[in-house]
Formats: structure tokens, C-alpha cells, sequence
């Protein structure tokens, strides 16, 4: 079977570019309620998996940070304690299925490393539990 038959398109994923300050992502996050989301370059390279948790250590550990002073931090210099592995929009189901057994998505690159997607834990789940 296709991967891209679970593929949820980029447009339809919240993400954040590397770029984006502190704040920015804070508020996209909170926003939405993801606890983690796909970063990705503002030429479309996948640049790994932001969590609450790298933003919650980041803050913590810089003495005198203000919602002010976040404005001002990019998303690069936030320290990233997991790598979400991406997989080929070519992959095989086994690729998909062994990392989504890890990560709650898994994101979907096309041959030039550029993310197109995501592929949802979810969605894999729900095609299994209609097709057993």
C-alpha cells in the first residue's frame, strides 16, 4: 500500500518555521493544542519536531525570561531533545508503521528532503481497525 493514502497534506498541518521566534511558536501551539509539531525551513526542508517540552526547558533555564524577551529568540537556538525520523513519500508501509510505533506522527518528505506531510499514528490505527 501507498503511504500517501494516509498522507495529511502540509497545508493542512500546523507547523512552525525554524525561524519563528519563541513567542510564535508558543502561541501557534497553544492556539492549536498540539504538544508537538514539525519545524521546517522557510524553503520547505523538514528541520525535525518541536515539543512543549524544548520550549518548557529552554524557558526554565534562562534566568529572567519574559513573554517580551521571546520575541526575540528563534526557534534554531531552541534546543530539540527528539528527532520525529522522517520517511520518503516512497517509503514502504514497514518504514511508516516502525516509526509511528515511536512518534505520534510521522513526517513525509518528497525526493528533495522537502515536507509535504504528515502521516498521523491515528490514521494508521483507524485504517487497521476498519480493514482487519
Amino acid at each position: 500500500m501507498n503511504i500517501l493514502f494516509f498522507l495529511t497534506p502540509k497545508r493542512d498541518v500546523v507547523y512552525v518555521y525554524n525561524d519563528d521566534t519563541l513567542r510564535q511558536a508558543l502561541e501557534k501551539m497553544e492556539k492549536h493544542r498540539y504538544t508537538t509539531v514539525p519545524v521546517v525551513s522557510r524553503r520547505g526542508k523538514y528541520m525535525g519536531t518541536l515539543t512543549e517540552g524544548d520550549l518548557l526547558w529552554y524557558i526554565k533555564n534562562q534566568l529572567e525570561l519574559d513573554l517580551r524577551q521571546a520575541e526575540h529568540i528563534s526557534l534554531s537556538e531552541v534546543p530539540k531533545h527528539r528527532y520525529y525520523e522522517p520517511v520518503s513519500a516512497n517509503s514502504r508501509m514497514e518504514d511508516l508503521m516502525e516509526r509511528a510505533l515511536n512518534q505520534n506522527f510521522v513526517p513525509v518528505l518528497d525526493d528533495g528532503r522537502s515536507f509535504i506531510g504528515i502521516v498521523t499514528r491515528k490514521d494508521i490505527l483507524k485504517y487497521l481497525k476498519e480493514n482487519k
